[in-house]
């Protein structure tokens, strides 16, 4: 006679199909998957697959919004003129004199008392013995490099235009001495008119806060153009023309 054992009984007391017993003692109904990693609940009702999608959203918000704030280009020009990158800055910003003004007289203030200026050799300059004549009013300096520069422009530009009653100003500034100045004109054998404007009282009664600065007065003393910073060739001639509506040289560069 032959003995039979029982194979012994899990926990639970059934015998799963196949013999096989699922971890936990349990098998899920229906056949019915636990659920995946995106279907798990992170917060409330919601899932890890509704976090993520919120999280795209917002982030496409804010790509988008970026897109829509940036600036479409650089920012256009304001008035007054802009200054070109060789502007040389010498004092704190302000709204210059602007076309269309009449210009002031070459004199200003310093310590409650009237500045006047003089040429290198000591000669009184003023505008009221220009009215009448197109005049060219340039604040330089002879240490100033962009100045330096036009040098050769204003004295050719000049040269051109002597005989259509142009007067050129150029009122020296923030300069040790009239005599330094003078060696400089010397040197670049300048044949106009040459102010020193040594407490720089004029600089500032025309609101000046850089060199060069340009001013183009017609024969009734009215600014008909301003420029900041250094002029070629061709731009002189195109703002002599504001003055000088004959100008018609061509420049040489």
């Amino acid at each position: 006679m032959t003995d039979t054992v029982d194979a012994p009984v899990p926990p639970g007391g059934e015998q799963p199909p196949g013999g096989e017993q699922p971890p936990g003692g349990e098998q899920p109904s229906g056949g019915e998957q636990p659920p995946g990693r995106w279907s798990r609940r992170l917060v409330g009702p919601f899932t890890v697959a509704h976090v993520a999608a919120l999280v795209v959203v917002l982030l496409g918000t804010v790509v988008l919004l970026t897109v829509l704030t940036a600036p479409v280009g650089p920012a256009g020009p304001s008035t007054p003129p802009q200054p070109g990158a060789s502007f040389y800055v010498i004092g704190e910003r302000t709204e210059g004199l602007a076309v269309g003004q009449l210009a002031p007289e070459l004199s200003g203030t310093k310590d409650g008392r009237t500045v006047t200026i003089t040429d290198l050799d000591g000669n009184p300059v003023d505008l009221a013995a220009l009215r009448g004549r197109p005049v060219w009013v340039n604040f330089w300096a002879s240490w100033c490099p962009p100045c330096q520069l036009e040098t050769p422009v204003l004295r050719d530009a000049y040269a051109a235009h002597a005989a259509d009653g142009l007067a050129l100003v150029a009122v020296s500034v923030q300069e040790t001495s009239p005599e330094d100045v003078k060696r400089y004109a010397d040197t670049y054998g300048l044949p106009y008119t040459i102010a020193f404007d040594g407490t720089s009282a004029v600089f500032h009664a025309w609101r000046g806060y850089g060199l060069p600065t340009h001013y183009f007065i017609d024969a009734d003393s009215i600014i008909r153009a301003v420029h900041y910073g250094p002029l070629s060739r061709a731009a002189a001639e195109a703002l002599l023309t504001t003055i000088i509506p004959a100008a018609s040289p061509s420049p040489s560069g």
